[in-house]
């Protein structure tokens, strides 16, 4: 709930400005009081006039205020607040919170912020890709602050690609559930050992090839994130992929389905629920040539044999007081084919997400998917995957 709640909004110097409006809005909808922030170049893409008539408050932007000298306090502002959200944030604005460059009011309120600090970065594709942002974003989050991943869209340089600032509906919806949540106040799965798996396996045919898919386990590592924030202790084991976790969460790198089968079957005997994101490859060859395959004809055949089903095999040791969350990636027939595996998987409820909806599903940042249990199904909105992550976690904590 943010009703009550005191949310200092910094709006910096992008294009996406406008969209601090709707978050505006949002906010005060849902019971906020906010007090809005804003750079000098932020002033270049919306007036302080409209953002005071939307929160009823007179607008931040110099340490004294002109009209009459009076003194913003960039420390009074840190205590009074419940949260600080910096959307959109640039480049700019990233790399001097992570240097402590104090040469203007929001960056100095924000090195005065007691409250959590949420951070939606919104700038061009290449500018989000620079390594100078990528590691100025990762010296933020091990600092504990949130960051609000931007989307992946088109971008006012007319290029397409990740660094669009999120939907204003999600940035509010990721602070309510923030505080839904209770972070240091409410821990819904404390206690709860969870394994989760994430990313492709790769099946080998020689020593260079090998059967495999686009996984890149964004989605796995989502979850394990949000189920660790929220008390859980969390083994993730991981496919080959290049994503990092936090160094509380327990992880386990495989390559192959038989060693993520081999470590699931190890692991959840001693887990509450298995989370079964990865996408683990159906078939593999019938016979590994321990040399490279040579081109020597037209036509190469290869003999396949199906994996170990883990979803399939757990359900079966699956105790009453244990539960499974089962994935079901498809590209026709969607919701038969998921209803199917949840039988067949024993799983309690099946996440389903198609192929047939853009920008969503493999390496993508965002998803939209419909969850499907015995008690029927529900369909969720597209969204970054940080929060189709939290959606999961609440219906599972719905079942424990």
């Amino acid at each position: 709930m943010l009703t009550g709640k005191k949310i200092v909004l910094g709006i910096t110097g992008s294009i996406a400005a406008y969209k601090s409006c709707l978050i505006i809005r949002q906010l005060i909808k849902h019971g906020a009081e906010v007090q809005v922030v804003i750079t000098s170049s932020g002033k270049e893409f919306i007036t302080p006039i409209t953002l005071s008539a939307l929160t009823h408050k007179p607008v931040i932007s110099d340490f004294f205020s002109q009209r009459d000298g009076t003194w913003n306090s960039h420390v009074d502002l840190g205590l009074w607040a419940d949260a600080m959200l910096i959307a959109p944030c640039t480049a700019a604005s990233l790399g001097k919170m992570c240097h402590g460059i104090a040469d203007n009011m929001l960056i100095t309120t924000y090195l005065s912020m007691k409250a959590p600090v949420f951070i939606a970065p919104a700038m061009d594709l290449d500018m989000y890709k620079h390594p100078s942002t990528q590691e100025n974003l990762k010296t933020l989050v091990e600092r504990g602050n949130h960051i609000i991943e931007p989307a992946s869209g088109y971008l006012a340089s007319g290029l397409e690609g990740k660094g669009r600032m999120e939907d204003p509906d999600n940035i509010v919806e990721a602070l309510e559930h923030f505080f839904n949540n209770g972070v240091g106040e409410q821990q819904d799965l404390a206690g709860k050992k969870i394994l989760i798996t994430a990313g492709p396996t790769y099946e080998k045919i020689d020593p260079v090839r090998f059967i495999g898919n686009y996984s890149s386990g964004k989605m796995g590592f989502a979850l394990a994130a949000e189920c660790r924030r929220r008390g859980a202790e969390v083994t993730l084991v991981a496919g080959p992929v290049s994503l990092k976790c936090a160094e509380d969460i327990r992880r386990i790198d495989v390559e192959s389905c038989q060693q993520m089968y081999d470590t699931c079957m190890e692991n959840f005997v001693s887990s509450d629920v298995a989370i079964l994101c990865a996408a683990v490859a159906d078939f593999k060859p019938l016979a590994y040539a321990d040399k490279k395959i040579k081109r020597e004809k037209d036509n190469l055949h290869i003999d396949l044999q199906p994996t170990q089903d883990i979803a399939a095999s757990l359900g079966k040791m699956k105790t009453n007081q244990q539960r499974i969350v089962a994935f079901a990636l498809e590209t026709n027939d969607e919701e038969t084919n998921a209803s199917a595996k949840l039988v067949k998987k024993n799983a309690d409820f099946i996440v389903l997400n198609s192929t047939r909806i853009p920008g969503t599903t493999f390496q993508a940042d965002e998803n939209q998917i419909t969850i499907i249990s015995k008690e029927g199904k529900k369909e969720y909105e597209k969204k970054s995957k940080s929060l189709v992550a939290c959606d999961i976690i609440d219906k599972l904590v719905s079942i424990l």
